[in-house]
């Protein structure tokens, strides 16, 4: 049996792409590269990136390609057109870093919300007990555009709730907050829902408060405790999701305790 041998780039020509030079593009001037004896394409990074990247080495999905490059289709239709010149493509995927300033970025989310306790946290390189004691356990993200105190004095941090998750908005970014830090919200609305204790949300919104007290700390690293975070996390923002949807007061009271913050 003759011995497939893999295939060696004989000539590589680098193509850049993002929303300036798409898929569609770049099948166009296949047949030009081949003209000059071009065997393989060299390509810059495809896949999502943070939004407006002209680069593409900011990655916030190495699953995914990057929309503003084309579609599926599109990709499809420029390897066919490689293929039908009998050439290839060399892809730079990026494999040691990726793009943390997307929301996109579900790994880096993830960290960002259960810190040590998240199963990607070591997919990242992080100091988690650097010499400052008070930045142990935590990550310190340089986005502030002034002074702390000022940012929150303009009103600029916002705390958001949706889809039974809290999440902090400021600008454009939408960060995640920590799980066990929701009871700080959930005991004022508890508070603002004081006339009702007799109502059985009141009682359900207890129980969520009693379910917090008992989640496994962002600082584990034991895979069971980790698995349980993981599991009652999720179950715990479903709850709340749900008794928000079936009881409007909760939602009214959670609305008026974020305005109170």
């Amino acid at each position: 049996m003759k011995k497939e041998h893999p295939r060696i780039p004989t000539c590589t020509y680098r193509l850049q792409l993002n929303r300036w030079f798409t898929f569609s593009q770049a099948r166009d001037i296949v047949p030009y590269l081949d003209e000059l004896g071009v065997s393989d394409v060299y390509a810059s990074p495809y896949f999502q990136a943070s939004a407006h990247s002209l680069h593409g080495y900011d990655i916030s999905d190495h699953n995914k390609l990057n929309a503003a490059i084309g579609s599926r289709a599109d990709y499809d239709a420029w390897i066919a057109q490689l293929h039908a010149h009998s050439m290839g493509q060399v892809l730079d995927f990026v494999p040691n870093h990726v793009g943390i300033g997307d929301s996109r970025n579900q790994w880096w989310m993830d960290v960002l919300e259960n810190g040590r306790s998240s199963r990607y946290a070591p997919y990242f390189d992080i100091d988690w007990e650097p010499r400052k004691f008070d930045l142990r356990d935590k990550v310190l993200l340089p986005i502030l555009s002034d002074q702390y105190g000022r940012v929150l004095e303009r009103g600029e941090l916002q705390v958001h709730f949706e889809g039974g998750t809290f999440y902090l908005l400021y600008g454009e970014r939408k960060l995640p907050i920590a799980p066990g830090t929701y009871r700080y919200v959930l005991e004022i609305t508890l508070q603002n829902l004081a006339d009702h204790k007799d109502e059985d949300y009141y009682a359900q919104l207890q129980s969520i408060l009693t379910a917090l007290e008992y989640l496994p700390k962002r600082t584990e690293t034991d895979p069971k405790k980790i698995t349980e975070r993981i599991r009652e996390k999720e179950i715990i923002k479903r709850r709340l999701q749900r008794l928000c949807a079936e009881a409007p007061q909760v939602q009214q009271g959670m609305e008026k305790a974020l305005a109170q913050i």
